[in-house]
């Protein structure tokens, strides 16, 4: 058990063990052993039970970890500018995957009303009925007059033109962990031991996993992550997109960073009650768990499915090439009560020590001759 976590309330832990009981009964189902990817697939998502589909409290000060959204409205208000240029070269219409509280959605549709260019319709697509929710009652709570321009759905629309927007989705999606050692290459898996989970290593027996793995060069005695999932994911909304680009803001880094010989151990990471620490075996259903972004491979996904790169950059740059200190200068320094705050949030989005240089932002699209202003300065997809 990681040390120093705060102790979580006897129904929590009740969900939890009827969650790790759920994945016990799979691996016993599956000859006693499932991939590290179906067991974070059903720590997260499996219904009712996993992190994202049920009800703890998820993101903000209450919650396990805080995202940009939440943050600061400015974050939404200067990625509000970006998107719309997107819609100005192809059609005002936004899709969102996975909106966490909704934030992102009010604040963008908060500053694209006052700059008078609202879109047709903003889409959020949510695979938590709990979340849909909490999004559902906060645009009728902030933005009650643009409700009607809402909607959530269950699934990719079958096409789709405009601007397509994923905050801190890709850390998200379940990862294969390889171990190279002595020349092999093997999958590291979960077992129960002593009912416990546990770490088991196989031969890898997926033909797209082995050769992804195979082809990579790393140190000897090296564990890392391979996301399969992204794949389908990218392939899946460049299928749909008949014109305009899909915006992904997340951590990671090129994949020269992302397998560098001193990053041996991976990158994955979990979240509980804003304590972070690397035991993806605690408390399934009550933590979250996330791994770095390859933007290589999110790039090269890209572009296999027919997508153009339009621009990659860090977080820092973008916001500062998309206005975001414009936006701050709108506010009176000498009203101390209203301009400090934000300001110290600024930093936070922008500060190399904090969100500015971790974060990235990549851009891929159908049919967008000019990227967004974002893009401007600190062009970086010389790093992918």
């Amino acid at each position: 058990m990681p040390a120093n976590l705060p102790i979580p309330s006897q129904p929590a832990l009740e969900h939890s063990a009827r969650l790790t009981q759920l994945i016990q009964d799979e691996i016993a189902a599956s000859g006693g052993w499932i991939s590290f990817a179906r067991y974070m697939e059903l720590a997260l998502y499996a219904p009712g039970l996993g992190y994202y589909t049920a009800g703890s409290h998820k993101f903000g000060e209450a919650g396990d970890f805080i995202t940009a959204p939440e943050l600061s409205s400015l974050f939404g208000r200067t990625l509000a500018t970006q998107v719309q240029q997107i819609m100005a070269q192809s059609t005002p219409h936004i899709l969102e995957l996975g909106a966490g509280s909704g934030k992102l959605a009010v604040d963008m549709l908060g500053e694209l009303e006052r700059l008078g260019c609202l879109p047709d319709s903003y889409s959020i697509l949510e695979v938590s009925a709990d979340l849909r929710e909490r999004q559902q009652a906060l645009v009728r709570q902030r933005l009650p007059h643009l409700a009607d321009k809402v909607h959530w759905l269950n699934a990719l629309p079958e096409n789709f033109s405009g601007a397509m927007v994923a905050n801190e989705v890709l850390d998200a999606l379940p990862v294969h962990l390889v171990h190279w050692h002595d020349s092999a290459v093997r999958e590291r898996g979960v077992v129960v031991a002593d009912s416990r989970f546990a770490w088991q290593e196989r031969d890898i027996s997926d033909a797209a996993l082995r050769e992804t793995a195979q082809n990579l060069v790393v140190p000897d005695d090296y564990i890392s992550e391979i996301c399969m999932a992204e794949r389908g994911l990218i392939q899946s909304l460049a299928s749909r997109l008949q014109q305009g680009a899909l915006l992904f803001i997340d951590y990671g880094f090129g994949a020269r960073e992302f397998y560098h010989p001193q990053r041996n151990k991976g990158t994955l990471m979990c979240h509980y009650r804003h304590h972070a620490h690397d035991d993806p075996f605690y408390l399934p259903g009550l933590q979250d768990i996330t791994a770095h972004v390859n933007f290589t491979s999110i790039a090269e996904c890209g572009i296999d499915a027919g997508l153009q790169l339009i621009g990659y950059t860090n977080q820092a740059f973008f916001l500062i090439n998309g206005g975001i200190t414009e936006l701050l200068a709108q506010h009176e320094p000498q009203n101390l009560r209203e301009y400090l705050p934000l300001s110290g949030q600024l930093q936070k989005l922008t500060s190399p020590a904090e969100m500015g240089d971790l974060f990235k932002v990549i851009a891929m699209g159908k049919g967008v001759t000019n990227p967004p202003t974002g893009f401007a300065r600190g062009e970086l997809s010389r790093a992918l």
